[in-house]
């Protein structure tokens, strides 16, 4: 309590320099791995609380707080913006051409920027790390990466949130097990002689070849795969031929391959790769299958969920709602490859007219949900600090 009551005096006294961060931020967006900028920005407003960084190669950084020695815990945002052009009217709106905040990373650094500079003169017994991860909206995320320079050294579990403005600000979403899915990326490329249409029986018909796995795929797949892993294969782009009378030599297909399940994840390749061979195998074309692996589900561990459950209703009894499971994909999920954790969704609307959409040019949040989100993490680790440090278990196969 002693902990959380010093969160809440700074957040009275800083609340209205928390909303500037997030409006700065939102007004200079930075995509994937070129988030030098806004690195500065938050090193240098840690800095001026009086907080040490230690900065990753090339952008992003993380910041510990309290003792050198004991159970870690650590709070994660994500820093990187979208290729998308901002339609929002805000009066901070981006100053980037074609560059915006559209998936509220803004709001969770400037949340967990927020949190590392109240807790920077807390009374902690328990250490505490802050990590601004890069380059989460792209297929080779930057969690892997932060991982590797040691961003997880030392944790005993991890936590972070996201936006999510079909839910009200105030409101906490939480799911035990997967709250996300694995999101690959699946490329077929096929080749054949060509020919003239009035003779596909002399060539072999790319077209008919390409129709046959975009037809054929799904539905195979969902005779092979369980389904309630919550497998789904969509096609989005197809791509052959030039004119109505002439068989192409060439073609392309590719989509996205998600499921809910990891173990499904794992093997899910080898299947589909067989089904593509079995079902052009008769149509005399040859193949090529470029499989690109994204991110794994994100599996909320039991006890963790749970205690971030009792974190959020310990500062509103009403708060904590039941997540849907989400086809997006979110690079937390390789932390929990490695330590146990939870992912929340952080309520962001306001309550007022249509419900907005992440990854929209229109998007508005909440910006209430600032002090929602540095409550929720500062519960959290009042919690954790106060000696409640559960036994947790990384996902398994």
């Amino acid at each position: 309590m002693q902990l959380q009551a010093h969160i809440n005096r700074w957040l009275a006294a800083h609340g209205e320099e928390m909303v500037q961060w997030r409006r700065h931020l939102h007004a200079h967006p930075e995509l994937s791995h070129m988030e030098h900028s806004t690195t500065d920005f938050i090193a240098t407003t840690l800095q001026t609380h009086g907080l040490a960084v230690t900065r990753f190669p090339g952008t992003g950084l993380m910041v510990d707080i309290g003792p050198a020695s004991g159970d870690r815990i650590a709070i994660r945002a994500d820093i990187d913006a979208l290729p998308i052009t901002e339609a929002s009217g805000e009066p901070f709106t981006s100053t980037v051409a074609g560059v915006m905040h559209a998936c509220g990373h803004d709001l969770h650094t400037a949340i967990v920027m927020g949190l590392a500079c109240a807790l920077a003169d807390a009374p902690l017994t328990q250490p505490v790390r802050c990590i601004f991860q890069p380059a989460e909206e792209v297929m080779d995320g930057g969690a892997p990466q932060v991982i590797s320079w040691g961003a997880l050294d030392d944790v005993a579990a991890i936590f972070a949130a996201h936006a999510e403005p079909k839910l009200r600000t105030g409101t906490i979403g939480l799911r035990t097990g997967a709250i996300t899915s694995a999101s690959d990326v699946l490329e077929v490329k096929v080749h054949g002689p060509g020919g003239h249409t009035s003779r596909p029986q002399i060539t072999a018909d790319v077209v008919y070849a390409l129709s046959s796995v975009v037809t054929q795929l799904p539905a195979l797949l969902s005779r092979r795969i369980d389904p309630r892993t919550g497998t789904v294969l969509v096609f989005g782009t197809i791509n052959a031929g030039y004119a109505a009378n002439a068989i192409p030599e060439s073609g392309s297909i590719s989509g996205t391959v998600r499921t809910a399940d990891i173990a499904t994840w794992r093997t899910i390749e080898q299947t589909v790769r067989q089904l593509i061979a079995d079902i052009l195998a008769p149509t005399g074309v040859t193949h090529e299958v470029v499989y690109t692996k994204g991110v794994p589900p994100v599996v909320n561990d039991e006890v963790a969920t749970a205690f971030f459950a009792h974190a959020a209703t310990s500062i509103d009894p009403h708060a904590v709602v039941q997540a849907p499971q989400s086809s997006g994909g979110e690079d937390f999920s390789w932390y929990l490859e490695h330590v146990p954790g939870s992912m929340a969704r952080l309520g962001c609307w306001n309550g007022q007219g249509e419900k907005p959409d992440l990854h929209r040019a229109d998007l508005v949040v909440d910006e209430r949900a600032l002090e929602v989100g540095v409550r929720l993490f500062g519960s959290v680790v009042a919690a954790w600090d106060a000696g409640w440090v559960p036994t947790l278990q990384p996902a398994q196969p």
